[in-house]
């Protein structure tokens, strides 16, 4: 081949390979979202006050994404508080910097400034949501994260014609700031929210709500998917559609076998990808939804309107569905014992079977004694206060991911219990010895895990001082296996003859059922500093939390990225 030919080889593949590089380049680029903190003013229940929202909006923007995007969101805090923003149920792999949880993952935003998020998605697929991580500043400050399949591939469920989007979430009148400002000094309940919002409205069972109800108008004959988020601040709920079945696809970004239902139920923290066909003689029907019974909680529902297309007259009084009882503990836990994970060959899991580290995590409502000098409303004269292994987490001043990345002392101790403190009958009638009330353990206590290590806990509610409940347990950074779940005191020689190895759920929130126990599985392949709390935010705020500080793997790409910047405290 002649010196010239070659030459005129060499440019075209010069060229090429330029072409794939700035293609490679584009495919790769990572787009970027300006949001902003702000106060906002919102009229809801014949009232006006001012909420914190992003960019203005209630419940907030959403992000539309596939499986496997990377993207960056710079928050700007215009408002009055410090403030985070997590991305509930996205792993985040190798990048704890981004999770959100303040003094666990990094220090809040302050009111001025502004901070980076990086979101990497890697194998979630269906809904999730972000939501503030700053005391109760969430009430208002989240909003949906939509997952789609990556390009070239479908759901594993025939197409829906549309998707409908459904936020639930707590309205309170008063300052939510305040209301936990105020909980927390005296020691007594929060405030419960004066009412439930369906995409921001509480609908016309509520005062001053009657034309601004949220409605979805819907062709006859289609199916739906609904995208359903609980935001609610403390209560599990559940939701119908009056005369119309449900099928159940997706929970926490991850496939299950298809549970046809009237109802879910669903807890905060918890989302569902939800189908539903509009197949029934074109007029309206409720939406609705309201709590499943906790210790303390909000007696109100929430309604839209589920509209059909075309002409015909509309009826005085749309159908209303049966929703159950607010005490039908039978109607929850049934509900739950039909998640099974689709695990197909597109959708595998990976149960661990041999486990390496067992916790026995028991959920407990406490109290605190009074500060010297105070007065408190709480039990007895105490403070209310919650724990994991009868130890109340401290909330540190300088975020635990900082100090364990830079040898940091004082701030954590690596020693939470893998056994309860007191073994007794947890279940039973109600305890109100100081053994058992007293959390005398405070402190930043979390467990460290070895890199890919097999996970079990075993999370046991309690009945101590008669405030037994469902507890919507969610873990930071990963999803776990529900492979277990019952009522009473969890048996070690018994209960694991029950276990699901076979397809149980992937999940990254689950309901401990009220005066029962549930274990969950997974592997430790995420390094990082990881959040672990009841997801009602009154047990949050007074202590129900821990944190798991996964090592590094062996290698590069098993080890936790640098930072690329570390918000001051």
């Amino acid at each position: 081949m002649g010196f010239k030919k070659m030459s005129v080889l060499l440019q075209i593949l010069g060229f090429l390979l330029l072409q794939m590089f700035l293609l490679s380049k584009a495919a790769t680029k990572i787009t970027t979202y300006d949001w902003v903190l702000e106060e906002t003013s919102y009229t809801r229940l014949c009232s006006t006050k001012k909420i914190l929202t992003v960019n203005g909006q209630f419940p907030g923007p959403p992000l539309h994404l596939h499986r496997g995007d990377t993207i960056k969101v710079n928050v700007h805090n215009n408002g009055t508080y410090n403030v985070t923003i997590h991305w509930h149920g996205v792993k985040q792999p190798r990048n704890p910097w981004s999770d959100g949880p303040e003094y666990v993952a990094q220090c809040p935003i302050q009111a001025g400034k502004n901070y980076t998020y990086e979101i990497i998605l890697s194998d979630e697929e269906g809904t999730l949501w972000w939501h503030a991580h700053s005391d109760w500043t969430r009430a208002t400050v989240h909003g949906p994260i939509f997952v789609y399949p990556p390009a070239g591939k479908g759901y594993p469920f025939r197409r829906p014609d549309a998707e409908i989007p459904i936020v639930l979430a707590s309205w309170f009148k008063g300052d939510v700031m305040q209301i936990i400002t105020e909980a927390l000094k005296t020691g007594a309940e929060p405030n419960k929210s004066d009412a439930f919002t369906i995409n921001g409205q509480p609908g016309d069972t509520q005062p001053c709500s009657n034309t601004s109800m949220f409605r979805t108008v819907v062709d006859h004959g289609k199916t739906y998917l609904l995208r359903i988020i609980n935001a609610i601040m403390n209560e599990e709920m559940f939701f119908m559609v009056a005369d119309h079945k449900l099928t159940v696809v997706g929970i926490d970004a991850a496939y299950v076998k298809p549970i046809l239902t009237n109802y879910i139920m669903i807890t905060p923290g918890q989302t569902m990808d939800v189908l539903i066909t509009a197949n029934q003689s074109p007029s309206y029907y409720y939406i609705a939804a309201r709590a499943y019974e906790g210790v303390v909680y909000s007696n109100a529902t929430t309604t839209a309107v589920f509209q059909y297309s075309g002409n015909y007259i509309p009826p005085t009084s749309p159908a209303f569905p049966n929703l159950p009882d607010y005490n039908n503990s039978f109607a929850a836990t049934s509900f739950v014992r039909h998640f099974r994970a689709l695990a197909t060959k597109d959708h595998p899991i990976d149960v661990p079977k041999r486990i390496q580290t067992r916790l026995f995590v028991t959920i407990a409502v406490n109290t605190l004694p009074c500060e010297q000098n105070s007065t408190c409303s709480g039990p007895n004269g105490d403070r209310l206060s919650a724990s994991l292994n009868n130890i109340t987490f401290d909330t540190p001043k300088t975020d635990i991911l900082q100090a364990y990345y830079k040898s940091i002392k004082g701030v954590y101790k690596g020693d939470f219990l893998d056994n309860p403190q007191y073994v007794f009958n947890y279940t039973a009638d109600p305890m109100y010895s100081d053994n058992y009330t007293m959390s005398n353990l405070n402190g930043t206590r979390v467990k460290i895990l070895d890199y890919n290590s097999t996970v079990e806990i075993v999370f046991q509610g309690t009945n101590v001082m008669n405030a037994s409940e469902n507890h919507p347990m969610h873990l930071h950074g990963f999803s776990f296996y529900l492979v277990g779940y019952g009522f009473g005191n969890f048996d070690e020689n018994k209960s694991p003859s029950g276990y699901n190895l076979v397809d149980p759920p992937e999940l990254n929130t689950i309901g401990v059922p009220k005066n029962g126990w549930a274990t969950v599985r997974f592997k430790a392949n995420n390094p990082g500093v990881w959040f672990m709390h009841c997801h009602l935010e009154r047990h949050s705020s007074w202590g129900m939390d821990t944190a798991f500080i996964v090592k590094n793997g062996p290698t590069r790409d098993t080890s936790m990225r640098p930072p690329h910047y570390i918000n001051p405290c």
